[in-house]
């Protein structure tokens, strides 16, 4: 199962979601481990010093430093771009499966957007 962690602003009923239907799942939000107001660099830094694939709802910014890192030759453990509207049921879905289903090297230095 890959190991994840959720942006700041990521939202939480897409979380409880998560949990509530796959209660092992690893996720870690940044501002439980200090890190509510870090910038999106710092956010990728710790995100690869942890192995964990980052879940945002920053299409703006995020793919943007993420594709930094890897030209940079920094670890980049993968983003995934979640779609922030209704209905949530088949995107938490679509999130579990990728989680259980894939390696992290599979996602290593890619930004996706979900769903795709």
């Amino acid at each position: 199962m890959l190991r994840l962690a959720s942006d700041a602003d990521f939202n939480g009923d897409i979380l409880r979601g998560l949990r509530d239907r796959a209660p092992a799942v690893d996720v870690v939000r940044v501002q439980d481990v200090g890190r509510r107001t870090a910038d999106d660099r710092d956010i990728l830094e710790w995100a690869a010093t942890e192995g964990r694939v980052l879940l945002t709802h920053d299409r703006a910014t995020m793919p943007k430093f993420a594709y930094e890192r890897v030209i940079q030759g920094k670890p980049m453990p993968g983003v995934f771009v979640i779609r922030n509207k209704p209905p949530f049921g088949p995107l938490i879905d679509e999130i579990l499966l990728v989680a259980e289903c894939s390696e992290p090297e599979e996602w290593r230095d890619r930004v996706e957007f979900l769903p795709w």
